[in-house]
């Protein structure tokens, strides 16, 4: 057994843990955040995006040891204060999803892409991005909207409003 300490949606938690143990058996079992999704196993789907240290992974194949001492962020972590992020927003708002399996990860990743690509982000820009996530529903056109939309608010938000 190891020791991880680690903080996971801003909650400092620590456990013994088996050193196999997945970044996402962590979340989902000994956490009991389920909203982190397993889907391939292989880092090919991208349903277990999360977010270390601020930067997207993909947490079926991290052990969990190895983020010890990281800041990690889930999709239940990115609401604030009972409202929802811009992107969780915009992906509700044009209906970037359909059975809403991929759409936890999805939403992870599209945060991230958004940070290191900037609020102008483009369509094609978005769809290459987004490429290490599989949704077998939607045809991406929604998703793509929605990180647009996410993406613009999320801009919004970061620009400090003019004094009045």
């Amino acid at each position: 057994m190891v020791h991880v300490s680690m903080t996971v949606n801003g909650r400092l938690v620590s456990a013994e843990i088996d050193p196999r143990t997945l970044l996402v058996q962590f979340l989902r079992e000994h956490l009991r955040l389920t909203g982190t999704h397993v889907g391939c196993d292989t880092s090919q789907c991208g349903a277990c995006t999360v977010h270390v240290d601020g930067e997207a992974i993909k947490s079926c194949t991290t052990l969990a040891a190895t983020c010890n001492g990281s800041s990690v962020t889930t999709i239940e972590g990115l609401a604030q204060g009972g409202k929802l992020h811009p992107m969780q927003q915009a992906f509700q708002d044009n209906h970037g999803l359909q059975c809403g399996f991929c759409t936890p990860g999805m939403i992870m990743a599209s945060v991230d892409l958004v940070n290191r690509e900037g609020y102008g982000i483009d369509e094609q820009t978005i769809r290459h991005g987004l490429e290490g996530n599989i949704c077998r529903c939607t045809g991406y056109h929604n998703i793509v909207k929605a990180v647009v939309q996410g993406a613009r608010e999320m801009g919004a938000a970061a620009t400090p409003k003019a004094a009045e």
